[in-house]
């Protein structure tokens, strides 16, 4: 499925570890200028929150962002892309949730369901338990877990708080007033965002 220039990619980044002398913020900045470098117009980005490990105790805490863009190419061409710039910032895929010097999650692209309905509520229900332990073979949009986690929807709200999810018809403001306040107050925020570059 193409992706027209109009259409909206919501994307969440992250680090934790630091890679090639840079620490984690650094190592953001670097790779949205990767991103842009690569053809995709990052039109908004967050501020940069300090975030506790997920799970609890996988390591120190983590530096995360959020950014909106554009992208001619398909979703999975994009995450391609994502993955490749991953690499390139010492990225390894050695254990599931693990510490990362970079994550890119592509979260979702307009209000496409992909690959289709079924398949999504599929993930959304996975049982905690089974989560932790096995990860789709697809590109899963939007990501199943957004509405769960205060570190990506709270950075989200900066640059999207109006995107409406299009399975559970709520919009990042809505899901981000659901959060516990206690996980809300995890989120800390410790720069502004950066320029956005085009």
């Amino acid at each position: 499925m193409a992706l027209n220039s109009d259409q909206l990619c919501l994307l969440a980044l992250g680090a934790n570890l630091p890679h090639a002398g840079r620490t984690p913020s650094d190592t953001l900045r670097v790779a949205l200028d990767d991103l842009a470098a690569r053809g995709c117009a990052i039109t908004a980005v967050s501020r940069f929150f300090r975030t506790p490990a997920f799970p609890a105790g996988h390591g120190p805490d983590y530096i995360n962002a959020a950014a909106c863009l554009h992208h001619g190419g398909s979703p999975d061409t994009l995450l391609a892309l994502l993955h490749d710039v991953e690499a390139t910032h010492g990225r390894a895929r050695a254990e599931r949730w693990g510490q990362r010097t970079l994550d890119l999650d592509l979260l979702a692209a307009r209000n496409f369901v992909l690959p289709d309905h079924a398949t999504w509520n599929h993930w959304h229900e996975l049982p905690p338990e089974s989560q932790t332990r096995i990860a789709p073979d697809r590109l899963i949009l939007p990501h199943p877990r957004i509405q769960d986690r205060a570190f990506v929807l709270i950075p989200l709200a900066d640059v999207a708080p109006d995107w409406v999810h299009p399975v559970l018809g709520q919009s990042i403001a809505d899901m981000c007033a659901a959060l516990p306040p206690e996980t809300v107050a995890e989120i800390v925020p410790v720069a502004p965002p950066p320029r956005p570059s085009t």
